[in-house]
Order: structure tokens, then C-alpha cells, then sequence
């Protein structure tokens, strides 16, 4: 007897190829593929596919849930799109490791408009023991890459200079340690402190230790360099990979709302560098709203020694009258703010930052300033970031996976949070066309556990780990838009994790058979 069958559904491996009929059998946290009759085989538990597509569990190679997961494990955003394992860490932000609690609250503080807090007290350290938090009690697999912030804190501090030479072999000894422990690279936001404080050169360094060990580079490009050129930014990106040999993936990456130039020139920088026989990839959201903490908008140097220096720049009159200079016209249009906790604040949710300013009877930076400093730095915001005319291309794309880049908390989230997954099946396949289911599903199950490395996971094949989900390609979709984020979709009825159902009949089971994919461990 086996523990799951799952009958008459189309499979559809995850490798690309077309589908095939069969039945799929769990024993454990195993998958077998049976072609032939397997009414013969007893089972604790059978799933009537009819009518539905059998596939390995989705993979997102961009998740802010490594610290909200541990107060909602049940994780039903993601799960119940068809997420199984996600990749959290991203965007530089990462944490683990710190030297004390103290630098580890600081760093949660400072992005917690963009990664939330956990349960208190947060009283791990180490990648180790951050990971083993994971391990049988949240609903999906983590799997962790190292931030190059934590890393320039534990070298360098939280201030804008050069590294040393001792303190660059410190971070490198912190990379080492991190990917022994169980990290699977080395991620960057350059766009967010004290990560972004590093240089080219810095970066290259970091990332030769970080191929020698086998892992690759996950990044957040430098949108500072606009101004040297359209691609400038992503130039910087392959050049790291040319100067240190380490595999590069270009996350969110797409043409944004207010970009010059063509789609073209991005998806061309992407298939030059493979013609040059590097190992590049990238991934891009599915709705055409951005998302993150309203701080990315806030200059450096107001938060050059860390979250209290921007505390105090927000209180200060000189300090608020430089940044208002400073502050872009976009990052105050056409955005609005979520994730208020002051009970006087939460009639702001969800509402444009200029219509705020205008409630409020102040000029939309000053009331920005001041929700800010009553939120303790805690507002997310979300805006229309990328061409909706180019996405598709984007999306379609050979070199290309799928990742949701979701922030899980506020009332008014970004509303790939909870349809990014469903909306690929719904609307660039069924819908648009623009590519086939089985090449869809590739983007979202085997290509990211290829770019991860990861192994037994990303297709169902005899000998593998039974992530899998089981959706109606004629009904599945998702009604989560900008006004009402906030819905699960629908035609997703099953969802299985090591071998465990965790959605069955579109509803949450309650299990929590998740844990943390540990690199150099086969899990």
C-alpha cells in the first residue's frame, strides 16, 4: 500500500515536455510514476485528477516570508497558488548571520517595511539556526541565500566606506560559513543599505567565494547607475560574473513603466552574455505593479550608520528639507502605501501618497516623513513599476523563470502576493498565448531548482520528493487586482509537500510538513 494515489490527471513533468497520461504514486516523501493500470495498487488516500494537470510544486526564487512564515506558518498567499519551496534571503536582506541580537533586531527594524517582523523574541544567529526554526512547522520548503548586508555588517559596520583588506577576508570567511551551514549563494539589493555600500570590485571578490563553494549570485542590480546608461545597472551584474566566474540571476528583472529604449535591449543583454558562455538567467514577476519598503526612496546618506540615523533625519528640519530635494517625483506618484499599525494611520491603507498628503493638509514628502517616523519605518509601499506591454515578453521568454517578489503583510499588498502563479496559467497561457502550458511550468518547477542546484526537486519523476499540485487548466485563476488584492484563486485543488497534502479541495489542511533545503544536504 502506498500512502497517495493520484489517478487520471494529465501529467506534466515539469521538464517542458508535453503530458502524458499516468498515475502518480507517493510512498513517503516519494514520487513513482506508474504508465500502466495501477488499479491494483492500494492507497491510503486517492486523488480523482480527471480532468486536471498532475505537476511538481511551484518554486519562487523570490519570497519576503523568511520572517512572517514563522508567525503564519500555514503561508496560505503562497500555498494555496502552488508555491512548495521558496527562496528567501533575496534583495541582499537576509537574516543570518550576526554577531548579537542587538545588530539582528537593527536589521529587522531598518527593512521592516519590506520583510515584516517575526514572532519575538528573534533569538537566533546563525544561518543553522535560523534554518532549523524551518524544520516541520510551517506548510512549505524554505531554502535560504545569504545577503550580502549581513555580511558588510559583520565586516564593516553599517556605514558608507570601503572594506579593508582584513575586513573583506572577514566577509569571505562569513560567506564560507554561511553556505557550509546551508545557503545556497550570495544575493544583493543595491539599491538598499548597508548592502548597497559595496562596490564592483567588492561584489566580484564575494562572489569568487561564493562559486568556489557552488552557489550562484541573486541580484537586486544598482539603479543609481541609470545614469550612465539604460543597462548600466545589469552590466554591472554580468561584469561581477565575468570578473568572478559565478553564475548570475538577475532578479525582477523587467522593463520598468517610465523606461527608455526597447524590451529588446534587456532581453538582448541576457542572451549575449549566455553567447559568451555565461551562465546568466533571470526572473520576473506576472502583474505590472512593483513593490517594497517606502524607504528605497529615501537618499543613502540619511541612512548611513543604520535605522536610528534615519529616525533622526526624518525629525530633522535641515535633514527633511535635503531630502525632499532629493526625493524622485515617482517614488510620491502614483504609489500607494499598506502595512499601517497605528490605529490614527490605518485609514491611510491602500490610499495614493499624494491623496494622503492632501488628507493630512501637508506636501505628500512631509506627510511620507511623518508616517514613517510614527510607523517606526514599518509602511510598504506598491506602484505600477513595470510596462505592461513588454511583461508578456518577459514572462515568455526562454532564459526566464517566474517569481513573485510578494510582501506578505497590509491590507493593500502588491496582488501578485496571492495570484502571481495562477495568473501565468490563466492569462499567459490559456488566455494570451504567449507560451505552452508545459513550457510554463517548466519556468516555475525545474528551471528554478536548476538555477538553485537543487536536487530530487522540480519534476516528478520516480525517486524524486512529491511536491506536487493538481489544477484544472481550464478553470484555474486568480481575481487578486490592485483595489482588492487580498483572494486566493481558484482551480488550484491540491497541493502536496514531502509527501503531505497540505491543500486538499482547495482548502488548507492545517499540516506543516515544510522544512528548510540545506545546500550540500540532500533533503
Amino acid at each position: 500500500m502506498v500512502d497517495l494515489k493520484i489517478e487520471n490527471g494529465q501529467v506534466i513533468d515539469g521538464s517542458g515536455s508535453p503530458g502524458f497520461f499516468a498515475t502518480v504514486l507517493v510512498d513517503g516523501e516519494v514520487v513513482t510514476i506508474w504508465r500502466g493500470d495501477a488499479g491494483h495498487i492500494e492507497s491510503a488516500q486517492t486523488i480523482d485528477a480527471t480532468g486536471h494537470v498532475v505537476c511538481p510544486g511551484f518554486i519562487d526564487l523570490h519570497s519576503h516570508a523568511g520572517l512572517t512564515i514563522l508567525g503564519e506558518p500555514h503561508h496560505d498567499p503562497k500555498v494555496r497558488q502552488g508555491v512548495t519551496t521558496e527562496l528567501v534571503g533575496i534583495d541582499g536582506i537576509s537574516h543570518a548571520p550576526f554577531k548579537t541580537q542587538e545588530e539582528l533586531h537593527r536589521y529587522i527594524w531598518l527593512d521592516s517595511g519590506l520583510n515584516g517582523y517575526p514572532p519575538m523574541p528573534a533569538d537566533w544567529l546563525t544561518v543553522a539556526e535560523l534554518l532549523s526554526r524551518y524544520d516541520n512547522s510551517i506548510a512549505i520548503n524554505i531554502a535560504y541565500i545569504l545577503g550580502n548586508a549581513p555580511v558588510r555588517i559583520w565586516g564593516v559596520g553599517w556605514n558608507d566606506r570601503p572594506a579593508s583588506a582584513a575586513e573583506m577576508e572577514d566577509m569571505k570567511a562569513v560567506i564560507r560559513e554561511a553556505m557550509e551551514e546551508g545557503a545556497w549563494g550570495l544575493s544583493t539589493g543595491l539599491d538598499y543599505p548597508p548592502g548597497s555600500y559595496a562596490d564592483t570590485s567588492e561584489l566580484a571578490e564575494l562572489s569568487a567565494v561564493t562559486a568556489s563553494l557552488g552557489g550562484f549570485y541573486h541580484t537586486h542590480t544598482r539603479a543609481s547607475l541609470r545614469s550612465q546608461g539604460l543597462l548600466a545597472p545589469w552590466e554591472e551584474a554580468l561584469e561581477i560574473g565575468r570578473r568572478s566566474g559565478c553564475p548570475i540571476h538577475l532578479t525582477h528583472y523587467r522593463q520598468s513603466a517610465q523606461g527608455s529604449g526597447s524590451h529588446l535591449d534587456y532581453l538582448g543583454l541576457v542572451e549575449k552574455g549566455r553567447d559568451e558562455g555565461m551562465d546568466v538567467t533571470f526572473d520576473c514577476y506576472t502583474y505590472p505593479y512593483s513593490g517594497t519598503t517606502v524607504t528605497i526612496g529615501l537618499p543613502h546618506w540619511a541612512k548611513d550608520g543604520g535605522p536610528e540615523r534615519l529616525m533622526a533625519a526624518l525629525q530633522d528640519a535641515d535633514d527633511r528639507a535635503r531630502m525632499k530635494r532629493e526625493v524622485l517625483p515617482e517614488r510620491l506618484e502614483g504609489n500607494w502605501l499598506t502595512n499601517f499599525t497605528q490605529p490614527q494611520n490605518k485609514q491611510y491603507e491602500g490610499r495614493l501618497i499624494t491623496d494622503i498628503g492632501e488628507m493630512r493638509g501637508q506636501d505628500p514628502a512631509d506627510a511620507l516623513f511623518d508616517l514613517l517616523f510614527e510607523e517606526n519605518l514599518g509602511i510598504s509601499t506598491v506602484g505600477l513599476g513595470t510596462n505592461p506591454q513588454t511583461l508578456p515578453a518577459f514572462v515568455s521568454h526562454p532564459y526566464g523563470m517566474i517569481a513573485s517578489d510578494a510582501i506578505l503583510f497590509g491590507e493593500y499588498p502588491n496582488p501578485r502576493t496571492y495570484g502571481c502563479f495562477p495568473i501565468v496559467l490563466a492569462e499567459f497561457v490559456r488566455a494570451e498565448k504567449h507560451l505552452r502550458l508545459p513550457e510554463a511550468i517548466r519556468k516555475m518547477t525545474s528551471f528554478p531548482a536548476q538555477r538553485l542546484g537543487l536536487a530530487g526537486r522540480g519534476l516528478l519523476r520516480d525517486g524524486f520528493k512529491a511536491d506536487i499540485v493538481v489544477f484544472n487548466p481550464d478553470t484555474v485563476k486568480t481575481y487578486a487586482t490592485r483595489e482588492d488584492p487580498k483572494h486566493y484563486p481558484v482551480g488550484i485543488e491540491y497541493v502536496i509537500v514531502n509527501g503531505r497534502v497540505v491543500i486538499d479541495r482547495g482548502e488548507n489542511t492545517g499540516a506543516l510538513p515544510g522544512r528548510s533545503l540545506r545546500r550540500g544536504r540532500k533533503d
